[in-house]
C-alpha cells in the first residue's frame, strides 16, 4: 500500500556520481521558477529501510521540499538513484510522469574521481590500481545489494542502467547530458537543462559555480588507464550507439 499526495516532485537528477551534479544542484537552486529539495541527495528511492514497509508514505519525501513557495517545478538530485538497480521501478510507482536527468562522464575518470573521494572520506585505504583489480569480490560482500563504496568500475557501465529507465520512461521524459560538455559550456548546458524542465533560461543570470575540489591523490597510471580502457571500450560504444554521441575522448 502506497500514500499518494497532491504535490508531487517533478524531476530527479539521477546521476551519475563524480559527473557535476553538485554544480547542476547549485546552479538550479538559483532559477526562480526552480525549488530544490532542503538538501542535496536526499537518498529516498534508494533507502532500503523506507521500502521494506508494506506502506510507502511518500510524505515523508515530501518533506524534504517546501511546496508553498509555488515553484514551476521542484526537484532533487541523488546521483545513486541511476545506478541502485530497484530505484528506477520505485521512481515510476511514485511518478510516471517525473522528467529524469542523467550526466554521463567518462567512465575511466570517473572511477578514478569516486576512489579519491571514498579515500578522502577514509572509506578506502587500498590504492586505485588494487581496487580496480579486486572490485569483483569486494564488492560480493554487499550482495544481493549493490556496493554503495568499492563500485568504481561497475557504476561505469552506464548501457544497462539506461536501460531499465527507458523501459519504464518515455524518451521526451530524460535527458542525457554529457559532462565534459557541461564542464566546458555550463551556461549552454543549461540552458537545455532549463527548456527540458519549461522554465523560462531568460529569467537567469549565469555566473559560474566553483566548487571545492577534494585533495587528489596522484593520477591514474597509463597501466592502469589502459586497462580500464579495455574492460569499458565496449560499453563506451554501446553509450555511443544509444545516445548517438561521440565518445571517442573517453578512449583517449
Amino acid at each position: 500500500m502506497m500514500i499518494n499526495s497532491t504535490q508531487k516532485v517533478n524531476f530527479l537528477i539521477v546521476g551519475t556520481q563524480k559527473a557535476g551534479t553538485s554544480a547542476l544542484d547549485r546552479y538550479l537552486r538559483r532559477h526562480p521558477e526552480v525549488g530544490m529539495a532542503r538538501r542535496k541527495e536526499v537518498h529516498y528511492f534508494d533507502n532500503e529501510n523506507v521500502f521494506s514497509n508494506s506502506v510507502i508514505n511518500y510524505k515523508i519525501y515530501e518533506s524534504e521540499f517546501d511546496f508553498s513557495t509555488n515553484k514551476k517545478t521542484y526537484g532533487e538530485a541523488t546521483p545513486i538513484y541511476m545506478y541502485w538497480q530497484p530505484c528506477c521501478r520505485r521512481i515510476w510507482e511514485y511518478s510516471s510522469q517525473i522528467k529524469l536527468i542523467f550526466i554521463l562522464r567518462n567512465p575511466i575518470d570517473r572511477a578514478f574521481s569516486h576512489w579519491n573521494m571514498e579515500y578522502n572520506r577514509k572509506l578506502e585505504s587500498n590504492n586505485f590500481s588494487y581496487c580496480i583489480r579486486n572490485e569483483g569480490w569486494r564488492t560480493k560482500k554487499a550482495l544481493p545489494d549493490q556496493h554503495r563504496i568499492y563500485s568504481y568500475i561497475d557504476r561505469g557501465f552506464y548501457s544497462e542502467q539506461i536501460r531499465r529507465y527507458k523501459c519504464h520512461f518515455s524518451e521526451k521524459q530524460m535527458l542525457f547530458i554529457k559532462y565534459e560538455a557541461f564542464k566546458n559550456n555550463q551556461e549552454k548546458e543549461l540552458n537545455r537543462i532549463f527548456n527540458f524542465l519549461e522554465v523560462n533560461p531568460n529569467l537567469y543570470y549565469f555566473e559560474e559555480i566553483k566548487l571545492h575540489v577534494l585533495k587528489k591523490h596522484g593520477s591514474i597510471s597509463e597501466i592502469d588507464k589502459k586497462y580500464l580502457i579495455n574492460i569499458f571500450e565496449f560499453e563506451i560504444h554501446q553509450i555511443e550507439r544509444m545516445l548517438d554521441w561521440d565518445c571517442s575522448d573517453w578512449l583517449k
